[in-house]
């Protein structure tokens, strides 16, 4: 499996994105059919895998995970939304807080 970067095809949803969300920092990847936006605020991250053709598989979940968030399903601090066709992935920052 590859991640192919293909944020240039989505220009728009990238900027509607950053314009109306708490997003900092958007991308879109090609997983052969299945299409990756990955988003990242202050407060967390979120992955995106839709394939409109038939349902995500569980390894391209992990693949994604891991190459875009250096994580496994299993983690405990990942809240993963399974429809099927569509997941959901956030991912929350750790909180920097003074001692």
């Amino acid at each position: 499996m590859r991640l192919v970067n293909i944020t240039n095809s989505y220009k728009r949803l990238v900027a509607q994105q950053l314009a109306t969300t708490a997003a900092d920092y958007v991308k879109v990847y090609s997983l052969g059919k299945t299409t990756v936006l990955y988003t990242r605020s202050s407060k967390s991250s979120e992955i995106l895998i839709e394939n409109k053709v038939r349902n995500v598989q569980q390894n391209e979940i992990d693949f994604v995970l891991e190459k875009l968030a250096n994580r496994t399903a299993s983690s405990d601090d990942l809240t993963i939304l399974n429809d099927g066709q569509l997941v959901e992935i956030t991912i929350p920052t750790p909180s920097l807080t003074s001692a």
